[in-house]
């Protein structure tokens, strides 16, 4: 496979920076990770995988010409993502008021269905990837020859970065010096998935009222 690997390159370390930098995700695996364990966390992290998945899916399908979708139709996706998220980051912040007064061992464990089911819905709701994904990705379709062989590329890069980045995250949230402040730990995480929610949802209902307009 004939492979632009400077392209390559840019991708990957565009992909590892938008992984990274903390976001709904990050937020959310790391306060599985303290508050229900690393199996209910990997739960969560898969089902973030597979929403970037299906938005890479999706994105490969509009650049190929099978699929055209109303650019309203994502925002309003977008939007009712964000209102998921910030019905999450609520729950949060009243796990992390709970804390204080209840002991740990009283603390009901997650279900894992509910871990998959909430990391994926997170996922295709996120602002930053559904952005990535239909405006940035489309610009490192060229990294190969063939059309088939980088838009497979391209995801599998995505896949491995996001699991490998995901995977460190709910290793470091199970350490000692992080659990020692699990309580301020899901106040953080709570508080940055609720100012994502709130300006992704401003941004798509201004992108709405934009496209209403036009």
């Amino acid at each position: 496979m004939d492979v632009n690997m400077s392209l390559l390159l840019a991708y990957a370390l565009s992909v590892l920076m938008l992984v990274a930098t903390p976001g709904p995700v990050v937020a959310l695996i790391v306060s599985t990770s303290m508050n229900a364990g690393p199996r209910q966390a990997w739960l969560t992290a898969l089902g973030t995988n597979a929403a970037s998945l299906l938005l890479a899916l999706l994105a490969v399908l509009m650049l190929s010409g099978g699929l055209a979708l109303d650019p309203r139709l994502i925002h309003w996706i977008s939007v009712l993502g964000c209102v998921f998220i910030a019905w999450l980051a609520l729950q949060g912040l009243a796990q992390a008021s709970a804390q204080g007064a209840v002991p740990a061992a009283e603390k009901p464990p997650g279900s894992g269905g509910k871990g998959l089911a909430n990391g994926f819905l997170v996922g295709i709701g996120n602002p930053k990837d559904i952005i990535f994904f239909v405006s940035f990705f489309p610009q490192f379709i060229q990294v190969s020859r063939r059309f088939e062989h980088s838009a497979l590329l391209l995801t599998l890069v995505w896949v491995l970065i996001d699991l490998l980045v995901l995977g460190a995250y709910i290793l470091v949230a199970r350490q000692g010096f992080s659990l020692k402040y699990k309580r301020l730990v899901t106040l953080l995480s709570s508080l940055v998935l609720l100012t994502v929610a709130l300006l992704g949802l401003v941004y798509s209902l201004l992108e709405l009222y934009r496209s209403g307009a036009a």
